[in-house]
């Protein structure tokens, strides 16, 4: 990706997909070229939150909400230490920013960042194109990088897919850090960081756990290192198919016996850990209006989602894996995708959602109490043996 910052408001832009067909609106944020696959959310806020998630790298997001960045920017609503997204795309950027909370618009820190992004464009047609022909590669050119269509679309055509793309690694810390329990320690737990959102820890330290986030490529004798009670596995970018390593270290956690939780990336982690598959959705769940049904108690939730690929489980069984029997807890309403896998005979579950959901909505968050109640039940000598 290049770029340069100087002034966009009257800059041509254009966007590209690979199957030909192209967009024409006006540079926002940085001007130059960028490249992913586009993929779009159907959120109506919390785009801070969207541009911050890790599991977005190496993605065009196209926002269906029609009226991007009203609310600006601030320092507080970050999920991480940068914006993640490989471009954006919106429709009618607001002119000024207007909330109390706001300390710079949404188009400057795409600038600052080395963002690129187009406005101008009808987004809906952009959105229908994706339903009907699935996520693709994409690229925007602005500026000086607008040139012969042709050559652009050989260009896009060049770029890695995400199938078979191996990302956590890229977005995971290098260190180990810890967020401390708030009020009183109950619990602690190991977090394996695969692009881990910073809300995520901060909502099991609510519940008086102390969280150590490893990084992606931690082994079973650093997880262990810390003493856990337990033991998540977080969201992230990529094919799950590549992810290897932190399958083998699931694997490791279950004959522990150790609780174990995952989420979204997590979730298809353990679903390969099982024995199932993994496959790409045409256009995925992107967005904070996904209806899941909690099958354990049939309630219907409002959940966040950010993925791309799904767990390849049979929904109507119980299935038996090398770690006893295994079930399809969530399941998503508007398409039957596999949401969420529960083991019967070990204490391990997960989601494909996002329950911190930072920007709401919240109806998932009594997954973290359902881990916490996980721990408080396993004996102290079955977790760590």
């Amino acid at each position: 990706m290049t770029t340069s910052t100087r002034g966009t408001a009257k800059v041509p832009a254009v966007l590209v997909l690979e199957d030909g067909r192209i967009f024409r609106g006006r540079a926002y944020g940085a001007v130059g070229e960028t490249f992913g696959e586009a993929v779009f959310s159907t959120g109506m806020t919390g785009y801070q939150e969207t541009l911050t998630d890790p599991s977005y790298h190496r993605q065009v997001v196209v926002m269906t909400a029609p009226h991007v960045g009203n609310t600006g920017v601030n320092d507080e609503d970050m999920e991480s230490r940068k914006i993640w997204v490989s471009g954006y795309v919106v429709r009618d950027p607001a002119r000024v920013p207007s909330n109390w909370r706001s300390t710079r618009s949404l188009d400057q820190e795409l600038a600052a960042q080395g963002v690129v992004g187009i406005c101008g464009i009808d987004t809906r047609a952009l959105t229908r194109h994706l339903r009907e022909r699935g996520a693709m590669r994409v690229g925007i050119f602005s500026g000086d990088a607008v040139r012969d269509d042709a050559a652009l679309l050989a260009r896009v055509r060049e770029a890695p897919e995400m199938e078979g793309a191996d990302l956590s690694a890229e977005v995971a810390t290098t260190e180990p850090y810890v967020v401390p329990a708030i009020g009183e320690k109950k619990f602690t737990v190991a977090a394996i960081d695969l692009g881990i959102k910073g809300m995520t820890p901060q909502r099991m330290a609510e519940r008086g756990i102390e969280v150590h986030v490893l990084p992606a490529t931690a082994t079973v004798d650093d997880v262990y290192a810390v003493n856990p009670d337990g033991v998540f596995f977080s969201n992230g970018p990529g094919d799950p198919a590549t992810a290897d390593h932190p399958v083998s270290l699931m694997r490791a956690v279950l004959e522990r016996g150790t609780p174990l939780f995952g989420i979204c990336f997590g979730n298809q982690i353990l679903g390969r850990a099982l024995g199932f598959g993994t496959y790409k959705l045409k256009y995925g769940h992107r967005g904070i209006n996904q209806p899941v049904q909690d099958r354990t108690t049939g309630k219907v939730e409002v959940t966040a989602h950010n993925h791309g690929f799904a767990v390849d489980a049979p929904l109507d069984k119980v299935s038996n894996t090398p770690y006893g029997r295994a079930e399809v807890s969530h399941v998503c309403l508007n398409d039957n995708v596999v949401e969420g896998l529960r083991l019967l005979d070990k204490p391990a579950f997960s989601v494909q959602y996002h329950p911190e959901a930072a920007a709401g909505p919240h109806d998932a968050a009594y997954l973290f109490d359902r881990f916490t109640s996980l721990m408080s039940t396993v004996p102290m000598e079955g977790q760590r043996a």
